[in-house]
């Protein structure tokens, strides 16, 4: 069965619409991660920091995604806003992550699919292909985007620029373990959200890999539910535990690969 059967076969679209109190959550569930986290640094205890940090990381990287397909539940420019706003926390053009990952959904695992090149690789090979990743979405982007992506991918970059060199200049420090922090991030991003939910799953791409158990999504924030975003990506991630419990009931035979 293939994955436009799939969808024929479970009733999703009454999951795409959010309550005021989900579109809340998904537009500041990233916040108090970031309060948290850049308020340990301030004090010095960079150390307790970082699981802060990288649930920020998470967090900031469920709310863009979202705000890829249109499910922030805003409107254009305050979707435009978060994504521009946190390209500037995240230390990556936002919109050309935007950019690759709209692609990487039309080309799914195929040569002309940028973002998903480290699914053919070894789990270490893709955690070394991390930097060459983030350089490159910015490149492809240059090189195929339309004016509008490359206009606000210029945009964001200027800005982290502008941000960073103040920091930098005036040595703020708590400011400087964030930036670290999310550079390194962003290295990892190519092997926990590309090659972990992708890897191994080549004959059927857009069958992805997808997480089942309560405490691995919890601490997770659903975002390894990533078979199910493939199917259904207009589904905001709120609503995607939902989403897997009917694909579960409706179709208990399909092989579902495990993310870990």
């Amino acid at each position: 069965m293939n994955h436009l059967e799939l969808i024929k076969k479970v009733e999703w679209k009454d999951l795409k619409a959010l309550s005021v109190k989900e579109m809340l959550i998904e537009n500041n569930i990233s916040l108090p991660w970031l309060f948290i986290s850049i308020f340990l640094a301030y004090k010095g205890y960079y150390g307790w920091a970082i699981p802060f940090s990288g649930f920020y990381f998470l967090t900031a990287l469920r709310q863009v995604h979202n705000g890829f397909h249109h499910s922030l539940g805003t409107g254009k420019f305050l979707t435009w806003l978060s994504l521009y706003l946190n390209s500037i926390l995240m230390m990556v053009s936002i919109h050309a992550v935007k950019f690759n990952h709209i692609r990487h959904h039309k080309f799914c695992l195929s040569e002309e699919d940028y973002e998903g090149k480290s699914a053919s690789m070894k789990w270490y090979q893709a955690i070394l292909y991390g930097p060459e990743h983030i350089f490159l979405i910015h490149w492809i982007t240059f090189k195929h985007a339309n004016k509008n992506y490359k206009r606000n991918m210029v945009l964001e970059l200027a800005s982290m620029a502008v941000v960073m060199s103040i920091i930098l200049y005036f040595q703020i420090h708590f400011l400087m373990y964030h930036l670290l922090m999310m550079i390194l991030g962003e290295f990892l991003m190519v092997f926990f959200a590309v090659w972990t939910v992708h890897h191994d799953t080549h004959e059927n791409p857009n069958i992805a890999r997808t997480q089942r158990g309560f405490w691995k999504n919890k601490l997770t924030f659903s975002m390894f539910y990533h078979m199910e975003h493939h199917l259904f990506p207009a589904v905001p991630t709120i609503k995607l535990p939902e989403l897997a419990r009917r694909i579960d009931k409706v179709l208990p035979e399909l092989d579902k690969k495990q993310t870990f």
